[in-house]
């Protein structure tokens, strides 16, 4: 069979399934079956492919008509020019987290945290972008921490960072120029209406905090209250937040005493990165 008649019963398949963007879907899983790169498969269109290669992507469309994520089929996730090994184990790294990567390089930074660091995407990426820069990453799940320090490993990243089990400051000391966290902010009522592939297949403890009340705002409240104790003085805290959360999480910033708090939307024109600054002339154990 020709790549072409292959990829067209994949996409019937994905569409059969009801399925959104079922044409792109089949082409990346397609390029995955054929270990080619994605720009190289129109070229390959013609060709005859071989039996292991057809069974391959075969699977991975009766994977994807189930509705597991892609990135979990493939193992892997371009997120800001770069790719991220994933598993089940993480949060699938999205194109909308790429504002908070944005946010946090517009300041200078040497000394970064990342809270529920999960694949790593963010720490890593912004190390990369940062050459001289330094990085902790926690996060409460250590299979979660093994993803991330595969991903560095494969960054040549590894020397400048460091992974820790923690349940957000829990096991952290020291102080930051920049706090980042993408936390869970998914209410339990809002659970039903998400996508079976984030619903089915992404771990729930990155997607609904703990003690959640229905507001999905509980990290925020955490990471609010005790930020600035790891802060140094005009260091800045940069969130993610859920669409609908911006003035309840920039509240909560400016309950906690940060200055500059302002709100940043993606490129869909979602609220995205709620952003503050700890204030000058203070010292962490002063606040």
């Amino acid at each position: 069979m020709r790549a072409a008649e292959l990829l067209a019963d994949g996409i019937a398949r994905l569409r059969a399934a009801g399925l959104d963007g079922a044409a792109g879907d089949a082409r990346v899983l397609l390029a995955y079956a054929l270990d080619i790169p994605r720009d190289r498969l129109t070229l390959a269109m013609g060709d005859d492919v071989s039996t292991p290669a057809q069974h391959r992507f075969q699977t991975a469309i009766t994977a994807r008509a189930a509705y597991r994520p892609v990135a979990q089929i493939i193992g892997r996730r371009a997120f800001f020019g770069r790719d991220f090994a994933v598993t089940p184990d993480v949060l699938d790294p999205r194109p909308d987290t790429e504002t908070l990567i944005e946010a946090a390089l517009e300041q200078p930074f040497s000394r970064l945290l990342d809270l529920g660091t999960g694949s790593g995407a963010i720490a890593l990426t912004l190390l990369a972008e940062r050459p001289d820069a330094q990085a902790v990453a926690v996060d409460l799940s250590q299979p979660a921490l093994k993803v991330a320090a595969r991903n560095a490993k494969a960054l040549g990243l590894s020397s400048r960072v460091t992974f820790l089990r923690s349940d957000w400051f829990g096991a952290v000391g020291g102080v930051f120029d920049l706090i980042v966290s993408n936390p869970p902010y998914i209410g339990v009522p809002e659970l039903a209406d998400l996508s079976r592939d984030v619903r089915d297949y992404e771990p729930r403890m990155a997607l609904v905090p703990t003690d959640d009340d229905g507001s999905g705002l509980a990290a925020y409240r955490v990471i609010c209250a005790q930020a600035q104790n790891y802060l140094r003085p005009g260091g800045w805290l940069r969130v993610e937040i859920g669409y609908r959360q911006g003035a309840a999480v920039q509240a909560l910033f400016t309950e906690a005493g940060f200055d500059h708090v302002s709100l940043r939307k993606d490129l869909s024109g979602h609220a995205r990165v709620v952003s503050g600054q700890a204030p000058l002339g203070q010292s962490p154990s002063e606040l």
